[in-house]
């Protein structure tokens, strides 16, 4: 009887410890498929992102060109494209970072349980 208890604990003991490695291992690989969803649909973004700031670097140069020229001096138009940037991005500060927090935040947790959901 005592070793039929024995063997019926280190069975327990056993099984226990393999559901713990198989939900373990089912927490990682849950985890790597959320990063590599998330990180697949940020790529693609951050390449849009940086050719879009390319085309606005190009744009803002060539309009501090034209008003720098408008203005009589080159650098007037760079210090007048710089102060428009300089108060813009007070404002964004002041005014929207919570915002874009907030649609990041809403972004990940979307796509978070989306994974879910599938």
């Amino acid at each position: 009887m005592e070793e039929n208890m024995k063997s019926a604990i280190e069975s327990l003991i056993e099984r226990i410890t393999e559901y713990g490695k198989t939900n373990y291992k089912i927490v990682k690989l849950t985890v790597i498929d959320k990063v590599s969803d998330i990180l697949s649909s940020l790529i693609p973004l951050f390449v849009i992102c940086i050719l879009i700031g390319s085309f606005l670097v190009f744009i803002n140069i060539g309009l501090a060109l034209w008003l720098g020229e408008i203005l009589g001096e080159v650098y007037y138009g760079f210090l007048a494209v710089g102060g428009f940037y300089g108060l813009l991005s007070i404002i964004f500060y002041l005014f929207m970072n919570k915002w874009v927090k907030r649609v990041f935040y809403d972004y990940f947790v979307r796509k978070i349980i989306k994974s879910d959901k599938e």
